[in-house]
């Protein structure tokens, strides 16, 4: 199959332009929907915390993200530091929190990137890239000069903005979100934003508009759409019917993964019902739903 990547579709000065829009706003940054208008141009730091530069924790080939995203060689997967999200159970809060990373320029990045195509990585996976999507288009310019030719996945939280979004239209090829939360009490709670749930479905629906439902080649391998995760929560705080009643109205046939391997971590221990594993039961009764509505189940 002859694909070609959203961004490769654009004009270099197309691409560059969006790369420079993204990266003015940091300015006074309005990325995502917290909207804190924080200089981050100037070192001031918003809700996020993140940096006016590229931060990033670890790159390699990924064997455990979906296996649409795997293949055989891996996801080339790039975790960037810092979050707009709070998540008090979060798995990876020593780089969604306390930002453990290292900074980088954007010719490094794009460095990284080649590097993943070379060794065989089947797409780029953004995770995390909100914060820093502004320095990510910078190098994803650089990149396509240098060759790049590999699906952009941007793998985020679901508490997205809808002008950052378009921005992306037509760059990105796979999104793949979370959808935490169905109420509002329960995503402040757990997470910080009380707008969460509306935020993710207007993310979501944008999405989908832009992709499209997931597309594979003949090895199974993703090469555009949506994807959606949900981690079922203890006694199910984050509503899983409610969320994939909503995934359905997206789309009959909208690719979600029903995500089981919650555990406690970082503040969960002080919060129940957060505090324990989750039951085979409760995860069963989700993925049992959700196939029931006849949504197309990954893993």
């Amino acid at each position: 199959m002859d694909f070609i990547p959203s961004y490769r579709r654009l004009s270099a000065d197309e691409l560059k332009e969006r790369a420079y829009e993204a990266k003015k706003r940091l300015a006074s940054c309005t990325l995502c929907p917290w909207e804190c208008k924080v200089n981050r141009l100037k070192g001031e730091l918003g809700h996020c915390r993140a940096p006016g530069e590229i931060k990033i924790s670890s790159y390699s080939p990924h064997f455990g993200e979906e296996p649409e995203l795997v293949g055989l060689f891996g996801s080339g997967t790039i975790f960037f530091t810092h979050c707009n999200l709070d998540c008090i159970f979060c798995q990876n809060w020593d780089i969604s929190q306390a930002g453990e990373g290292e900074k980088m320029p954007e010719d490094t990045l794009s460095q990284i990137m080649i590097k993943l195509q070379d060794i065989g990585c089947h797409n780029i996976n953004l995770v995390t890239p909100t914060p820093h999507i502004g320095g990510i288009l910078e190098a994803l310019c650089i990149a396509a000069e240098k060759g790049l030719n590999l699906p952009l996945v941007y793998n985020c939280g679901g508490y997205e903005s809808l002008e950052t979004l378009k921005l992306l239209d037509g760059i990105i090829d796979i999104y793949m979100p979370d959808f935490k939360y169905w109420d509002e009490e329960t995503a402040q709670r757990c997470s910080g934003p009380l707008d969460y749930p509306q935020r993710a479905k207007e993310a979501l629906q944008e999405m989908y508009n832009q992709v499209g439902d997931l597309k594979t080649d003949g090895n199974n391998v993703a090469y555009q759409g949506l994807i959606v995760r949900h981690l079922v929560l203890p006694e199910n705080l984050g509503s899983s019917e409610k969320v994939i009643d909503f995934l359905k109205e997206i789309s009959p046939q909208c690719a979600v993964n029903i995500m089981r391997q919650y555990h406690p971590a970082y503040k969960a221990f002080d919060n129940p019902p957060l505090n324990r594993p989750l039951k085979g039961e409760e995860y069963r009764k989700a993925k049992k739903y959700a196939a029931e509505k006849g949504l197309h189940l990954l893993k």
